[in-house]
């Protein structure tokens, strides 16, 4: 099993930043490909950004390129989201999901990751 928690949610106005983190244990870190996803209300839920085992490898969704960039401290079991210049079109609840399962690809479903923390809200206001 692995334990993710996320953190680092928040209300703020558009064109602000946060970062989100998630924490885990349970496993080795180093072992999992990470990822973050989002939900909005009445939405499903989509792909925001993937980081590989050793973090050299990531992959975003086109909406948030260029504005978002996901990391990871391995040493610290944790993997973070900067996000910046935000839009109220990015409001949703986020969620750090974590693949134990080996493999090669994008992951950019849902469906390819084995844990999910339990989702922290970003509200961005206009």
């Amino acid at each position: 099993q692995v334990q993710l928690v996320e953190s680092g949610g928040g209300s703020v106005q558009a064109g602000g930043s946060l970062r989100l983190s998630c924490a885990t244990s349970g496993r080795t870190f180093s072992n999992l490909v990470m990822g973050w996803f989002r939900q909005a209300p009445g939405k499903e839920r989509e792909f925001v950004a993937s980081i590989s085992r050793n973090g050299f490898t990531t992959n975003y969704a086109d909406s948030v390129k260029d504005r978002y960039t996901i990391s990871r401290d391995n040493a610290k079991n944790t993997m973070y989201l900067q996000m910046n210049s935000l839009k109220p079109e990015d409001t949703a609840v986020y969620y750090c999901a974590a693949r134990w399962r080996p493999g090669v690809g994008l992951f950019r479903s849902p469906n390819e990751y084995d844990f999910w923390g339990q989702g922290t809200q970003v509200t961005v206001s206009s």
